[in-house]
């Protein structure tokens, strides 16, 4: 038996979401993120985002309250755990855990998709022979190397905090195979999943799973009704969505 709801979090906007995303609509091979992808801070809007955050979760009944936080040790991560976290009715304890840090690039890191197929041609051919899931730059993970660390970080949250509500604040490619794990997904819904469907800034997504058993289900997805009504930015910074091997 373990736990029986995951409230998925992604990180407010962060700078190196700016930059990445200024950087692929101008064109140019390279992101201007100067810190490590750990030390990624939040931007005003990520921290207002994640001050919606907490408000929503003030608004929950005690029946619907999280009885922990785990989260990416990564900034922006953790910066988004700790203003939702703070001035809550109840203590809410955050567990930092290195498993739900984002997808390592390695050799393409800071690199936009105009700069993948300037620097590294060969690279760019083999992810889109390969697709998202499988592709592995060198010195980063692909998806499933990603899956793989999840796979144990879930197996201990279930040992850990058996009939739990969890409040989990990671990465979008970390929240898209959370459910990829829980929901038993192919390698194909995932990645059709990924590229109809951003997964937005500080946006929540809810799994249960009555009785801490079984398999789990969506009861709401990549939810941003609580940045709308708190007045906060709805940002996306989406990815490269071309995922599909071909």
């Amino acid at each position: 038996m373990g736990a029986q709801e995951l409230l998925l979090v992604r990180h407010g906007e962060s700078s190196a979401n700016v930059a990445a995303s200024a950087a692929e609509a101008e064109g140019a091979e390279v992101i201007d993120a100067p810190l490590r992808d750990a030390d990624v801070p939040l931007t005003d809007a990520g921290a207002e985002q994640a001050g919606a955050v907490g408000k929503w979760l003030r608004s929950l009944s005690d029946d619907e309250f999280p009885d922990s936080v785990w989260c990416s040790p990564y900034l922006r991560a953790a910066e988004t755990a700790r203003i939702a976290a703070a001035s809550q009715r109840l203590q809410l304890p955050v567990n930092a855990d290195e498993r739900l840090r984002d997808r390592e690039l390695g050799i393409l890191d800071a690199l936009t998709t105009v700069g993948v197929e300037a620097r590294w041609p060969s690279e760019a051919a083999r992810r889109r022979r390969l697709g998202k899931f499988y592709y592995r730059p060198p010195g980063g993970e692909s998806w499933a190397d990603v899956a793989l660390r999840l796979r144990s970080v879930l197996a201990d949250l279930d040992r850990r905090e058996p009939n739990a509500r969890v409040l989990l604040v990671s990465h979008d490619a970390v929240i898209s195979l959370v459910r990829y794990i829980c929901e038993g997904l192919s390698e194909q819904e995932v990645l059709r999943l990924a590229k109809s469907t951003p997964i937005l800034n500080a946006s929540i997504t809810r799994l249960v799973r009555p009785g801490g058993t079984g398999r789990w289900s969506v009861a709401l997805y990549n939810s941003v009704d609580h940045l709308q009504e708190s007045g906060a930015r709805v940002t996306a910074h989406a990815g490269n969505r071309d995922v599909q091997p071909r």
